[in-house]
């Protein structure tokens, strides 16, 4: 099955209902045929949704499917299927509960699907296992120090797996609260950061950048006794971020690192050492990470230059379909196509990418992918993708098209056929 769900306790609601069964995580920003593409990849064979956006769903593609709609979830859900719709009244099922303890491993069955890894031009689904995740949402709970008493700020899609692992997940494993947001808006995020003793918020640079020129723009002191943790992953973090954060709210901005293949968290400043800033923290706890030679796969010497590979329960399954053209592992080895340097206390510093993508608000922009898209509207004879460096979205995204197409077509073309976060800044055709 797959869930296409913003944020919320209808996307944990339908996790459960997905027991097993290998949940693709199909992001809400994603264009029609990049769902297509994936319930087709993975050979789905129901969806959960809501009604808005099972308006989005190809309709090719789940012509004959069951659409699980879970707007009313946990007390109700409707299931249509072949133009009929059966209402299940979900009342007398007991709430959804995350259980476990530390001796509990978890299973070695597929839990999730999520589609990444598109550097040869097609996103790959990773699958992740009950132990996979399990293991990651443990060290999270013993890195980051949480407990029942917390209570967390899930603002990153829920369709991604820092924001299910490390602002989901683990909060819960632990006992403690999850307040959803299903869109970040900084003004509002401050607005629950001041009025319900939220203690724990995850995000990537954007957010928190935004968050610091919200606070700067209200000219109030900020001013949240219960926060005492702020988690930035997804991208590399400015330092004058980290710096600035601090000043306006008196809590360290701790960065982590990781991707999904790994669960995906595998460095982190953890709550028990110096906050580093700058740096992507050292190993997270239960996981081991080393700076390899890419093509021997042996360890550099401390302070040299190399591939950050991860091994440990987080590392993923393999790929759908057992594609091979993604991230590879190596004598249990994942090679992250990202390069880091150790220092001699396991302090890491990212240091560039192998991989051809770059990150815009957090999520992953793969050239050879919108290269492929783009290459297919009639007209097209060449493209070339690029970066455009951006302060506030890390990057925009800048494209070069030659051929009989003009802009306005290529930016139609591309509205239609790739995820909000992938249109093109700049054109030129």
């Amino acid at each position: 099955a797959a869930i296409l769900l913003p944020t919320g306790p209808q996307f944990i609601a339908a996790l459960a209902a997905c027991d097993g069964r290998g949940a693709v995580l199909v992001n809400p920003l994603a264009a029609p045929p990049e769902i297509a593409w994936q319930l087709r990849d993975a050979d789905v064979g129901a969806v959960f949704t809501n009604y808005a956006l099972a308006a989005r769903l190809p309709a090719e593609a789940v012509s004959n499917m069951p659409l699980v709609l879970l707007d009313e979830a946990p007390r109700r859900a409707s299931v249509a299927v072949g133009g009929s719709t059966i209402e299940v009244d979900l009342g007398s099922h007991r709430g959804l509960a995350l259980e476990g303890s530390a001796d509990a491993p978890g299973r070695d069955e597929a839990c999730v699907i999520v589609y990444t890894s598109a550097m040869a031009g097609r996103s790959r689904g990773a699958i992740l296992s009950h132990r996979n995740l399990l293991a990651n949402a443990r060290s999270t709970i013993v890195a980051a120090q949480m407990t029942s008493a917390d209570h967390a700020l899930a603002i990153l899609p829920f369709s991604h797996l820092f924001g299910l692992t490390v602002s989901g997940a683990a909060p819960l494993l632990a006992g403690g609260r999850v307040t959803t947001m299903e869109r970040f808006h900084p003004t509002k995020a401050l607005e629950v950061l001041d009025t319900q003793n939220v203690s724990l918020l995850v995000g990537v640079p954007a957010i928190f950048s935004a968050l610091v020129q919200a606070i700067e723009r209200r000219g109030v002191r900020f001013s949240s006794p219960a926060l005492r943790l702020c988690i930035c992953g997804g991208a590399v973090l400015p330092v004058a971020v980290q710096d600035r954060f601090a000043e306006l709210t008196g809590v360290e901005l701790r960065q982590g690192y990781g991707l999904t293949e790994a669960a995906p968290v595998s460095l982190f400043n953890r709550l028990a050492l110096p906050n580093r800033r700058g740096t992507l923290g050292v190993s997270f706890p239960g996981v081991e990470v080393s700076i390899r030679d890419p093509e021997t796969n042996a360890p550099s010497a401390i302070g040299g230059r190399g591939e950050i590979c991860i091994r440990g329960d987080n590392v993923f399954m393999g790929y759908v379909n057992d594609a091979t053209d993604g991230l590879r592992v190596v004598d249990g080895w994942l090679h992250s196509g990202d390069e880091g340097i150790e220092s001699a206390d396991g302090t890491v510093r990212f240091v560039g990418l192998r991989k051809a993508m770059f990150t815009r608000n957090g999520f992953n922009i793969y050239p050879r992918e919108l290269e492929r898209v783009i290459g297919e509207l009639r007209g097209v004879d060449s493209v070339r993708v690029w970066n455009i460096p951006d302060p506030a979205r890390e990057n925009d995204i800048g494209v070069e098209v030659t051929g009989t197409v003009t802009a306005a077509d290529v930016r139609a073309w591309c509205e239609s056929q790739l995820s909000v976060y992938k249109q093109p800044t700049v054109i030129h055709a």
